[in-house]
């Protein structure tokens, strides 16, 4: 089991933490990741973009003029994709994107993401996230202390509203539950944060 130091919110080592070598020292999986991340975000398109093909668009298939002696390119319609108001050639229409992936393989891949940021040294330990009043300059506080300047994903053993206020209106920051985490949020942020009741959680649930 490795075993990793502990920070209260001032950025103050106050102790170690054990982790389980299950979640946090998994070989690194990059083509689970892949997969799982296309998924996840495949999911999350809601497939309804539409546009209207030549014979969807009002109008009509007669001649706008005659063939020859106009002077004009020759035409057979005014809802042809080339005409100004004409349908649109191969137009999108709703469809389901959506992709399923196991659950073992989310498990996979959510772990071998946590254990390539511990080995990143991306991941901060807390002995607990608790704020003095759910107000921003308390979260930004937070972040000075211990000088993240990038994409920090919080992660708590259970959802608070304070935090949630709290962090809303600092663009670089997500906050994420136990339950809830996902290997998108873990991969495109450059800093975790875990409390220690989160790593109880996260391995008690065995993800």
């Amino acid at each position: 089991m490795p075993s990793v130091k502990l920070f209260n919110m001032n950025a103050e080592e106050v102790g170690n933490l054990k982790l389980n070598d299950d979640i946090f020292g998994v070989e690194y999986n990059e083509p689970v990741v892949h997969e799982v991340i296309v998924a996840q975000q495949a999911n999350e398109r809601q497939g309804t973009k539409s546009t209207l093909t030549r014979s969807e668009v009002r109008g009509h298939a007669k001649k706008p003029y005659k063939q020859k002696h106009t002077g004009n390119a020759r035409q057979g319609s005014t809802k042809g994709p080339h005409q100004i108001g004409g349908g649109v050639a191969f137009a999108p229409k709703p469809r389901d994107f959506s992709k399923k992936v196991n659950k073992q393989v989310k498990r996979l891949a959510l772990v071998s993401a946590l254990s390539e940021k511990l080995r990143q040294k991306e991941i901060t330990f807390l002995d607990e996230f608790k704020l003095a009043e759910a107000k921003t300059k308390e979260v930004e506080k937070f972040l000075n202390n211990f000088k993240f300047d990038r994409t920090v994903l919080i992660v708590l053993p259970e959802k608070n509203e304070d935090v949630l206020r709290a962090s809303n209106n600092i663009k670089n920051v997500t906050v994420a539950t136990a339950d809830n985490v996902n290997v998108y949020e873990v991969v495109s942020n450059a800093r975790i944060v875990m409390p220690k009741a989160t790593v109880k959680a996260i391995e008690e649930a065995r993800i």
